[in-house]
């Protein structure tokens, strides 16, 4: 049996064959990356669905409600409060969430640029602690409306069912599309 001479040279370098190993380690370290690639486009379509919802939630959820409660639900309470503490308890309460709204408002104007460049898949830097500061602002309104006022509120109201009655059908009638004229 007849070997390759080079096989027991002690001069021969196996170079050329450490190139192609190193070429594989190469070709595999970009493949493994590339395997990852369906995950991060998961990952990457649902920012953007997040980030589209987001700018819907304050387009039509955040800023309507905020309406409902400043146009509707604030001046019903206010209106039936009792004269004296009640009523500058509820006028307190009132102004502070009305405040918060403005907070709330002025800190997405200030994110909203970003997030519609997300929702376009547009690179861009989002704030973390500018986000995690709307979150955390929001998260405490709520907390603060749903324990403090709405309980008083139902009270208030509650008083005098015409008052809560009202109160419905002026959101209603808010809600409603208005019937086109003829021209």
């Amino acid at each position: 049996m007849k070997t390759h001479p080079a096989a027991h040279d002690p001069g021969h370098s196996s170079e050329p064959l450490t190139g192609f190993s190193l070429c594989h380690l190469g070709i595999l370290s970009k493949l493994q990356a590339f395997a990852e690639l369906p995950a991060l486009q998961a990952a990457a379509a649902q920012a953007r669905t997040i980030a589209t919802d987001t700018l819907a939630l304050f387009h039509h959820a955040v800023y309507e409600h905020h309406a409902d409660e400043e146009r509707e639900l604030f001046p019903a309470v206010l209106r039936s409060a009792a004269r004296g503490q009640e009523a500058d308890e509820v006028q307190t309460m009132v102004q502070r969430l009305t405040a918060q709204h403005r907070q709330i408002e002025a800190m997405w104007k200030k994110l909203e640029p970003s997030v519609k460049a997300a929702a376009k898949a547009q690179s861009v830097d989002l704030d973390l602690d500018a986000v995690e500061e709307l979150v955390h602002a929001y998260s405490s309104h709520a907390r603060f409306e749903e324990e403090f006022f709405l309980p008083l509120a139902e009270t208030i109201l509650g008083r005098d069912g015409n008052h809560m009655q009202a109160l419905g059908l002026s959101l209603h009638l808010r809600h409603t599309p208005q019937p086109v004229g003829h021209i």
